[in-house]
């Protein structure tokens, strides 16, 4: 079925947490500086708690991500496998990419359940 309102395309959540993860990833090859990554981590902070509310893990977690912490409260596998030495600001933006990650994961797989029930794929037409 077609579009109904064509100059309305929904925005999900998703999408902005993927543009964080691509900006990220911008930020961590053009070697920004501090208020370059003040400004990314304030929007990402912002985008977490309308996204989750302000008490959620994922909100905490990120501000320790920020200071290269993060595996102290989630199971971060490449921090077993890195050396105690590694650079800590290196560290970091794993950090924030892997929060990213699942964040995104979980969105996008919150979105497909929604569209799918939404759509009633799954689900048998009514007896009658």
């Amino acid at each position: 079925m077609p579009n109904i309102n064509a100059s309305f395309s929904p925005q999900q959540w998703s999408d902005q947490f993927r543009a964080q993860r691509d900006k990220l990833e911008g930020l961590s090859h053009a070697q920004a500086g501090p208020a370059a990554w003040s400004a990314f981590d304030r929007e990402t902070e912002q985008l977490l708690r309308q996204t989750y509310g302000e008490a959620h893990q994922y909100v905490e977690t990120y501000v320790y991500a920020c200071m290269a912490e993060a595996e102290a409260i989630v199971n971060m596998p490449e921090s077993a496998q890195e050396s105690l030495s590694q650079d800590l600001p290196q560290k970091a933006i794993q950090q924030r990419r892997q929060l990213l990650n699942v964040v995104l994961a979980e969105l996008e797989t919150l979105e497909a359940e929604a569209t799918k029930a939404l759509t009633g794929e799954g689900h048998e037409d009514p007896p009658g």
